[in-house]
């Protein structure tokens, strides 16, 4: 099948569109198939300014109003319908499925109380019935709910497609995708599914990109330029370490819920009380970007891969950001790891998380389980997402 994947991250600048060639491979690896991928096209799409706009402040929201919600989950659903047109317009391709991820605008791992009752919960928006309705064509959305009802995390899900595409039989990988959040993706040499583990190291390019709208008004460090001209202020990243959600135990997941506008806005506050200069703020959030990777993949990740070489791949936006890769380099110095991006493996950084979901999508439609219970914390493998036909 040709499969369509769309996505738009946490960090809500735009959607991303992949179209893959998806067929069966051999029986292994604790699932039913080891799907075979080939990227046939991708492309991004930016948000509008003002969708861009609307998407941070529902997300950010301590109320806001039905019907604001309710216009806001159409409209994205128009957004992903029109990217996905505006991608067939380029390439003559007829996908026959689409899997859809929407946009996260809550996302609870951890059981709370409410009304009564204790329970997790996730939303993501995109009215999947305008895709399918404006493309003709089936659509798969709504994947993380699966995963949280059997017992997971709800994330990270693109663990699948980690583990179909780069499980080595002697090198051990580290897949680390650096978008809104960081997450980060464990294989060990010749790991079945089961030995993987996948989890979210903190924030990505979220506290970097809040700070440069607010100090700049510009959406994000383009290169990292602004970071490389500015200094670490070491105190304030010492500080930001000592938040709860570092200290936390697998399973985890994270997102603007903990590492949002608040959190952004205080770490704002703490940097301008030991340097008014609007660089070296940009160049700390970069900097507790980098720490809170490093100490991840120290605690929790060098154990599973012993004294083997480790290929460590970087996707997502933070891969596109020199002054980032530059420290993260650096900070792995001491550990065997070949610091990279995924370009050099034939899957571009922009394509990664939009191909992950078209994988998704085709489990679903082959009844097939799209969670890693080793990396989301589920109790069993769960086919995922809600498939709305034409």
């Amino acid at each position: 099948m040709i499969v369509a994947g769309i996505m738009s991250g946490t960090s809500a600048d735009g959607v991303d569109v992949a179209l893959l060639q998806i067929e069966d491979g051999p029986v292994e690896y604790g699932y039913e198939t080891h799907p075979r991928l080939e990227l046939l096209a991708h492309s991004a799409f930016p948000y509008s300014p003002r969708l861009r706009h609307a998407v941070l402040d529902a997300m950010n929201a301590p109320a806001t109003s039905t019907a604001e919600l309710a216009r806001l989950n159409w409209r994205l659903g128009l957004a992903y319908a029109d990217a996905l047109r505006a991608i067939l317009d380029r390439y003559p391709l007829k996908p026959e499925l689409v899997g859809c991820h929407g946009q996260t605008l809550y996302h609870q791992a951890v059981p709370q109380t409410y009304l009564g009752a204790r329970f997790a919960c996730t939303w993501q928006a995109g009215e999947a019935a305008i895709l399918a309705g404006e493309l003709n064509l089936p659509v798969v959305s709504n994947f993380r709910p699966a995963d949280v009802v059997a017992g997971g995390q709800g994330a990270p899900l693109v663990s699948l497609l980690d583990f179909v595409l780069f499980r080595h039989p002697v090198r051990g990988r580290i897949l680390q995708n650096i978008g809104g959040i960081a997450n980060i993706t464990a294989i060990p040499p010749a790991a079945e599914a089961a030995q993987c583990i996948a989890f979210d190291c903190g924030p990505g390019n979220m506290v970097m990109d809040a700070l440069m709208l607010k100090l700049y008004r510009r959406p994000m460090d383009r290169d990292g330029a602004i970071a490389a001209a500015g200094s670490v202020l070491t105190p304030v990243v010492h500080q930001a370490l000592s938040h709860p959600y570092f200290r936390k135990r697998l399973p985890k997941t994270t997102g603007r819920e903990e590492f949002g506008r608040a959190y952004a806005a205080e770490f704002l506050a703490q940097c301008r009380a030991w340097s008014r200069r609007k660089e070296d703020a940009v160049a700390t959030a970069t900097a507790l970007t980098t720490a809170t990777i490093t100490a991840a993949y120290r605690r929790f990740c060098a154990p599973l891969m012993g004294s083997t070489q480790v290929d460590y791949i970087v996707s997502g936006g933070g891969a596109r950001n020199a002054t980032l890769m530059r420290m993260l380099t650096e900070s792995l110095r001491a550990n065997p790891c070949n610091v990279t991006t995924i370009d050099g493996f034939g899957l571009p950084s922009e394509a990664k998380e939009a191909a992950a979901f078209a994988l998704l999508a085709w489990q679903t439609w082959h009844h097939r389980a799209g969670n890693l219970p080793a990396a989301t914390g589920a109790r069993r493998p769960a086919i995922l997402g809600q498939i709305t036909y034409v």
